[in-house]
C-alpha cells in the first residue's frame, strides 16, 4: 500500500454516516437479503486484497492472538478502522473473532437486528486469506444485542 493518500486534501478515510447511507441505500434498492449478500461479497474480496497487500496470503499465525493482533493492526486504530479485533480463538481449522465498534453496529440502536455484513466479509475473506482456506462463517453475538462484542464464528465448507 502506499503512504500518500488518496485524496490529497480529504484523506483516505470517509464518514461513517456515508457507509450507513450506501448500506441502507442498497437495502432499499436491492432488499435487505440481496444487499447483505452483496456486501458480504465486497467485504470479502476486501479481506482478500488487504491480506495480498501486506504479502500475507497463506501466512497465518498459528496462535490465535497473534491472529487478533493482526486482523487489528490492519483493521483497527491504527489501520482502516473498519473495526477492532481485542480477541480470537482458534480450534483446528475453526475459527472465533470477537470485534467492537463495528463500521455496521454503529449509531444502530439497542435490540436492532441488524447484523454484520462489510465488516463480516472483509474480516471472512482476510482470514481465508491468510490461512489458504475455504470457509463459511456466521455471526453468533451482538452488541445490539447485550453482549460484550459483535462474534464471528467461521468454519471449513
Amino acid at each position: 500500500m502506499s503512504s500518500e493518500p488518496i485524496r490529497p486534501s480529504l484523506g483516505d478515510f470517509s464518514s461513517i454516516i456515508c457507509f450507513r447511507a450506501v448500506v441502507v441505500g442498497m437495502e432499499e434498492a436491492l432488499g435487505k437479503r440481496a444487499a447483505m449478500v452483496s456486501l458480504k461479497a465486497a467485504g470479502r474480496i476486501r479481506g482478500a486484497q488487504l491480506v495480498e497487500s501486506l504479502g500475507a496470503t497463506g501466512k497465518g499465525p498459528r496462535d490465535p492472538m497473534v491472529l487478533a493482533k493482526v486482523l487489528d493492526d490492519a483493521l483497527g486504530l491504527n489501520g482502516t478502522k473498519l473495526c477492532l479485533v481485542p480477541k480470537a480463538e482458534r480450534n483446528g481449522d475453526e475459527f472465533t473473532l470477537y470485534l467492537r465498534e463495528t463500521i455496521c453496529s454503529a449509531d444502530e440502536p439497542a435490540g436492532s437486528d441488524r447484523e454484520l455484513t462489510f465488516t463480516f466479509g472483509a474480516l471472512h475473506g482476510a482470514v481465508e486469506a491468510l490461512y489458504g482456506v475455504k470457509l463459511r462463517g456466521k455471526q453468533v453475538g451482538s452488541v445490539l444485542r447485550g453482549q460484550d462484542f459483535d462474534i464471528m464464528h467461521l468454519e471449513p465448507r
